[in-house]
């Protein structure tokens, strides 16, 4: 699925909400940000995923056509002093007329001494890159960028998704979530719909398959009552759980049901995913908390047919209470950090060119 279209379907189970929470922006001006992570230094870093150009235009799975540029970007955030540069350039994307809603690096994570890893999208079938010229190639990939921002891509996962195309269906792949561990990385697939893991020496390889599942149909869709339809799951985001496994988060696909979003666990070995916790509404990232706390954060609190821009961080306590943090400040959030003191950093307007922010959310 092209996560593109959520910048035209703009951007929700019924949680408590707990005194509200100040979020404060501390940086702005980012075009479409969605991942973010801490890195060694103690700083943070934003994936953009661009603003698309005056290139090539192809086809992706949502319809469009969006068309291609090199303005997808990493930003540095420093927080000690509180500043922001843009640290590495270059990286592809692809966007409509408006820029909004573009593809390009989704997601960030770190492994060592400031080595960085980054998802660089497509959302769409691998074998248009050809039509994009060098740099549109790099598009589909597993990026690594150095500490003085120099980046090359990596494991191709275009090429991998054409020729397995583990989840059956349309070819289709649009890297998003990435976490990167000792010696490998996993990527959470939003176009393939399935778990891929990148070994040292770039094999890649299928941990899991998400299905579909059937949900209401839409009443605009004049079928009959009681319809169901099959909707994509799409991962978005992969985290390593207090056991050790993968948890997965699902934004699911058309047409976006509120409340059937899951969180599926992956063991380590790969195979079949189960469900840890449901009853969410469009996933975009998740995190752990040092005490078993899981934090999931909604890019639409009310779906992203809605037409509502609000998203959404609830709280899972480990005995499984909900509770809404900064309720009502997060508009079409893209990505979430947990720090080791309990701060939380999240992208906001993740959808938007040039007018993306991070904010913090003190506990």
């Amino acid at each position: 699925m092209n996560l593109g279209l959520l910048s035209k379907c703009v951007l929700i189970t019924a949680i408590s909400a707990v005194p509200v929470l100040a979020a404060d922006v501390i940086a702005t001006g980012l075009n479409n940000p969605r991942g973010i992570a801490l890195a060694p230094d103690g700083d943070l870093y934003v994936a953009e995923a661009g603003t698309g150009g005056n290139g090539p235009c192809i086809p992706s799975s949502d319809g469009t056509t969006p068309c291609f540029g090199t303005t997808g970007s990493i930003t540095r955030v420093h927080l000690r002093t509180g500043g922001q540069e843009r640290i590495a350039t270059g990286f592809p994307s692809l966007a409509g007329p408006t820029g909004g809603g573009a593809i390009g690096p989704a997601g960030i994570s770190f492994q060592g001494q400031g080595n960085g890893y980054i998802a660089v999208g497509l959302g769409s079938n691998p074998a248009f890159r050809s039509q994009l010229g060098p740099v549109g190639a790099d598009m589909a990939h597993e990026a690594r960028m150095q500490p003085n921002g120099k980046w090359s891509p990596q494991a191709d996962l275009g090429t991998f998704e054409m020729t397995n195309n583990p989840a059956g269906g349309p070819v289709d792949t649009d890297p998003f979530g990435i976490l990167a561990l000792p010696g490998k990385q996993i990527v959470a697939d939003a176009g393939g719909n399935d778990l891929l893991e990148i070994a040292a020496n770039g094999r890649i390889q299928t941990l899991a398959v998400f299905p579909d599942q059937f949900v209401p149909a839409p009443p605009f869709l004049g079928l009959p009552p009681g319809t169901n339809i099959p909707a994509e799951p799409v991962p978005t985001t992969v985290v390593l759980g207090p056991d050790g496994a993968y948890y997965v988060g699902q934004l699911t696909g058309f047409p976006f049901q509120p409340g059937s979003a899951n969180i599926h666990r992956v063991s380590p070995q790969g195979g079949i995913p189960t469900v840890a916790y449901s009853g969410f509404t469009n996933i975009i990232s998740i995190a752990f908390g040092p005490d078993g706390s899981l934090y999931v954060l909604e890019i639409s609190k009310n779906g992203l047919l809605s037409g509502n821009p609000a998203g959404a961080l609830i709280k899972v306590l480990p005995n499984g209470t909900r509770t809404e943090l900064a309720a009502g400040q997060l508009s079409m959030p893209g990505g979430l950090v947990l720090s080791s003191d309990g701060t939380l950093y999240v992208t906001n307007w993740s959808v938007l060119a040039g007018g993306g922010q991070v904010l913090r959310i003190q506990q």
